[in-house]
């Protein structure tokens, strides 16, 4: 790779995170220029050979679903050495979910959805939405009805046609980051311009208080919340960019800042694991456990390394999982914390999501193709999930 090409290359990946990426500019040229120096000594190129039977999705719906053609040679922002999909993901994947029926769905940065049905892997193209659409969260409610949070707005999928709502519809803003769906089945969405829920009809702006850490500095607005959560009790977490966690329930609102212990106001994830545990990864402070009396600060005590940390998920044995920027992944057992990383099988060290199918596997979606670890080891995820291939 000669210079030019690896300017053009930083360059390139400068723009994308700038776009988008929820991190902090500065930290990030960090992880960039560690990927790029990695990718220039051990460039590979993977090639993905389609061994998946490729059918169109038929527009049979009132949105319109149309065949996606599927090009398997199109150019990545880094070589691919796990699988991207038969060549549908240009960049990664950034959500991954498990339907109640088996269904896989990957929400890709950049190349939509894609889905799996247990026979064919197909990338979906919904009538009226650009087919780059970043997909940013996949929910699904009671009745089996999946939501998409994109940045062209929220979709509804119930299993035969896809609805969209925009700002038209009464959405803040169409960019959504933010979003889940309550016991009750309220569904909450965060984005660029503020809060709303849906309860299936319309949508009702919710707003937070108007306070304000001090030096409150927001990526993308101050308006944003970056996660949901609903805990046992009840009580709705709103992770805010750059205004630390709001707690409301009954009406009454209880914000927690680097004031009251959080060890950053940009709260990037949030977890509340089966002991009751409240598990908050920030952009630059790293990961902390809040036990609602005590905060327990994992990164900033110098016990993990890495200070911008997500994708939190429990698995079924209660492990923690996480991944920190350009340190792998982390697995916290209730007792410490095993770290792993290209040393170990994971296919980079920049890791963008983790999900656990019902299988019990653990899919690690990266910058380099997604990886899967099967209780033992890392490995590509076409070597575990031929279809993926």
């Amino acid at each position: 790779m000669n210079k030019i090409l690896i300017i053009n290359t930083l360059k390139n990946v400068s723009q994308n995170y700038r776009t988008n990426n929820m991190a902090n500019i500065e930290s990030k040229k960090i992880s960039i220029l560690r990927t790029l120096i990695l990718i220039v000594l051990t460039f590979q190129i993977s090639s993905c050979i389609g061994q998946v039977i490729e059918k169109p999705v038929h527009d049979t719906t009132e949105t319109g679903i149309n065949n996606q053609p599927i090009n398997l040679n199109q150019s990545t922002t880094f070589p691919q050495i796990h699988t991207n999909l038969n060549g549908m993901v240009r960049e990664f994947v950034r959500t991954m979910f498990q339907d109640k029926n088996g269904n896989y769905w990957f929400g890709t940065n950049g190349n939509g959805i894609i889905r799996y049905d247990g026979k064919t892997l197909e990338k979906i193209s919904i009538e009226g939405l650009r087919p780059f659409n970043v997909v940013r969260e996949i929910v699904e409610d009671k009745a089996g009805h999946l939501w998409f949070g994109t940045d062209y707005g929220l979709i509804k999928y119930d299993g035969e046609k896809f609805t969209t709502y925009s700002e038209k519809d009464g959405l803040q803003d169409d960019e959504i980051w933010g979003l889940t769906i309550d016991k009750s089945g309220l569904i909450w969405v965060g984005s660029i311009g503020g809060v709303s829920h849906f309860d299936g009809n319309k949508f009702t702006p919710f707003l937070l208080p108007d306070t304000k850490v001090e030096n409150s500095k927001p990526m993308l607005s101050d308006k944003l919340v970056f996660k949901f959560l609903e805990d046992r009790n009840g009580t709705m977490w709103f992770a805010t960019d750059g205004n630390g966690i709001f707690k409301y329930k009954n009406g009454e609102f209880i914000h927690l800042t680097s004031k009251s212990g959080l060890t950053d106001n940009n709260v990037s994830d949030i977890l509340e694991d089966k002991h009751g545990n409240i598990w908050i990864g920030t952009f630059n402070g790293g990961v902390s456990k809040y036990d609602s009396k005590t905060y327990t600060n994992f990164t900033k005590d110098g016990i993990i390394e890495g200070i911008e940390t997500y994708n939190f998920c429990e698995d079924r044995k209660g492990n923690i999982w996480f991944s920190a920027e350009g340190y792998g992944v982390y697995r916290y057992d209730g007792a410490h914390f095993t770290q792993f990383t290209t040393d170990k099988g994971l296919t980079t060290n920049v890791v963008q999501s983790i999900y656990e199918d019902n299988k019990g596997q653990l899919w690690f979606g990266t910058w380099q193709g997604i990886s899967i670890y099967d209780g033992q080891k890392f490995m590509n995820a076409k070597d575990k999930e031929p279809w993926t291939n």
